[in-house]
């Protein structure tokens, strides 16, 4: 396929913009045809996922382009690293692996990136606007940047999400295009109750089922009598891109590129129409947990990172009670929604309950847990898919309640009545 560049292009890939533009350049080059794309485009933001700390691989890159001046021309935000900078003591992360993230850390702020350090940039950050032509790397993120906000964006892997930052371009391919956006498959909800609906586990078990079925198809959720919250579409897509690779959904009446069925679908035909049932959804939500016994080492919650909303959720829930001593009990969360917890008095209920916050990552990107934790419960649907082959442990998936009523008894309680 033949690649064709502007004369801008052309100046940065012949290094006339300096060294770190054209080894980005040169990567992006590289990668247009595999978009199956023939020619870049402008963007106007980023958010960069390569700044986790994996290994001496991507702290070397980063290093490297850092050391040739590297700067970012589009405002570019950061996802978690590899560490918690300031908090990472409290827990089991290795010194020498604790010194290389924060390094890599470094070197993503020296070439003009926020510190953000969140999955959920929308929540710490300017917003995307709809019809916004962004590089976003992060499955979370991109997929609640495509729907919720209905920005353009590709699945950005790392390494190459920082190239599209340093050139302000990306291929013009994929989701960025309109003809990209429609749906391709049909969810039906049938017979489930609006009660259920308003319920906030309800999100990420639909997004488990959904994302499983869908893969990297689009898919059209139709049959909602409520209209759901910011962090139940936060929760739903994030499950979407954790059990499957979905970048982009649409809700029909409710997320902006589909006000109506036969707009969602741009007026073609479903490929194939899914039927959503209370029966499919319990089913979805026992593939969640993996552990099937009362013991219970520790609730962690906050994947996508928790908001200032949930903060406000969760405090009342906590207030005048205690966790068990046997159980350890984590929020993540980014700086910046920590602080205004704090500035609120949302933190004081937790502290009280014997919890804590950890910002700038999380446990599936960080070694912090210690070898003694061996059974997690979580209201998360990413956290329960991803742990147990990234961290080797036992998942159990609950409510909010039933976690919060888990640590406080020290074992595992859940209302399986849905």
């Amino acid at each position: 396929m033949d690649l064709h560049l502007t004369p801008e292009d052309r100046a940065m890939l012949d290094g006339e913009r300096g060294l770190a533009v054209q080894m980005a350049m040169r990567i992006l080059a590289r990668m247009v045809p595999v978009y199956g794309a023939d020619r870049l485009l402008d963007i106007t933001a980023a958010h960069i996922d390569s700044a986790l700390f994996q290994g001496d691989a991507t702290l070397d890159y980063a290093e490297r382009l850092a050391g040739l001046g590297a700067k970012v021309v589009v405002p570019t935000t950061l996802n978690v690293s590899g560490v918690d900078e300031h908090g990472w003591r409290a827990w089991a992360v290795p010194p020498e692996w604790a010194e290389k993230a924060r390094r890599q850390m470094v070197a993503y702020q020296s070439m003009g990136c926020q510190p953000t350090w969140t999955c959920a940039p929308y929540q710490a950050a300017a917003r995307p606007v709809f019809g916004q032509q962004i590089a976003w790397g992060e499955s979370s993120a991109i997929v609640f940047a495509n729907s919720v906000l209905g920005a353009r964006t590709e699945r950005y892997p790392d390494l190459l999400d920082i190239c599209a930052a340093i050139t302000g371009r990306a291929p013009a391919a994929g989701l960025h295009l309109e003809e990209n956006r429609a749906g391709q498959l049909l969810f039906r909800l049938t017979g489930v109750p609006r009660a259920l609906q308003e319920d906030d586990s309800f999100y990420p078990v639909l997004g488990h089922l959904v994302g499983k079925h869908a893969q990297d198809q689009i898919p059209v959720l139709d049959g909602l009598d409520v209209e759901p919250e910011e962090d139940q579409l936060k929760a739903l897509g994030a499950a979407m891109a954790s059990s499957g690779a979905v970048a982009l959904y649409h809700l029909v009446g409710i997320t902006p590129e589909a006000p109506t069925r036969e707009a969602a679908f741009h007026g073609r035909a479903p490929s194939e129409i899914i039927d959503v049932t209370p029966e499919t959804l319990r089913a979805a939500r026992r593939e969640l947990s993996t552990a099937d016994g009362a013991k219970l080492d520790m609730v962690v919650l906050g994947s996508p990172h928790f908001s200032l909303a949930e903060f406000k959720k969760l405090a009342p829930l906590l207030e005048g009670r205690r966790c068990h001593p046997g159980v350890s009990f984590l929020v993540t969360s980014s700086r910046t929604v920590k602080a205004l917890a704090a500035q609120a008095g949302y933190l004081d209920p937790l502290e009280r309950f014997g919890g804590t916050v950890t910002v700038d990552t999380c446990i599936i990107t960080t070694p912090m847990l210690p070898p003694e934790i061996q059974v997690i419960m979580t209201n998360s649907a990413k956290y329960a898919y991803y742990a147990p082959g990234l961290l080797g442990t036992e998942m159990v998936f609950g409510r909010l309640e039933d976690c919060i009523r888990s640590a406080i008894s020290g074992k595992v309680e859940r209302d399986e009545t849905w």
